[in-house]
């Protein structure tokens, strides 16, 4: 059941003190409270009742309350959890920054709410498949369990810094950061 107005009721009871970073949402075990009509698209677009959600400073506010369990996506406070839907990814990675080089490189990504993350053991990147067009869908992990989407001209940034590895006796093209090799797919013939 979707609920008007909740969203409203839901920012009302995020504490004041978590303006500094993303609020401890892992400690708070609400009971479900019902899903709410908000979605976040492929794009990294949030909707509110159908409609794109247009002040940036709300949207940040959102995405610092949102958590993942298993497939599903919630808004929670203290007092409260809602669910919402995710198309694909809850964040898109629409910049990357690029410190040194080789093996000592780190790869700084930027999602469209303003977090950053260095790809590394915390923060790894992965490259899926769509099954039916066989298009590389590229993922980085932005926080506990939550990634972000790679937007496509920051995907064409991390091809053009594809180095060759061998793995398994197979060459693949991938990137380094933070010390990790992370493939980004077989190196063509």
């Amino acid at each position: 059941m979707s609920t008007p107005g909740k969203a409203k009721d839901l920012l009302a009871q995020i504490p004041e003190g978590t303006k500094k970073g993303p609020p401890p949402v892992h400690l708070w075990n609400p009971d479900f409270c019902g899903d709410i009509d908000m979605r976040i698209a492929r794009d990294g677009t949030w909707y509110y009742l159908g409609s794109p959600i247009g002040r940036k400073p709300m949207v940040k506010l959102f995405s610092s309350i949102i958590r993942r369990e298993g497939e599903d996506y919630f808004l929670v406070t203290p007092v409260e959890k809602v669910g919402i839907q995710v198309d694909d990814a809850p964040f898109v990675a629409v910049a990357m920054a690029v410190e040194g080089e080789g093996e000592r490189q780190l790869l700084r990504f930027t999602t469209q709410v303003d977090d950053e993350c260095v790809a590394g053991p915390a923060h790894p990147l992965r490259v899926e498949r769509d099954v039916d067009t066989q298009q590389p869908a590229p993922y980085v992990r932005v926080r506990t369990n939550l990634d972000a989407l790679i937007g496509r001209s920051v995907f064409y940034q991390l091809v053009e810094l594809a180095v060759p590895r061998e793995i398994d006796g197979q060459v693949w093209l991938g990137v380094w950061s933070d010390g990790v090799f992370f493939p980004l797919g077989p190196q063509p013939d």
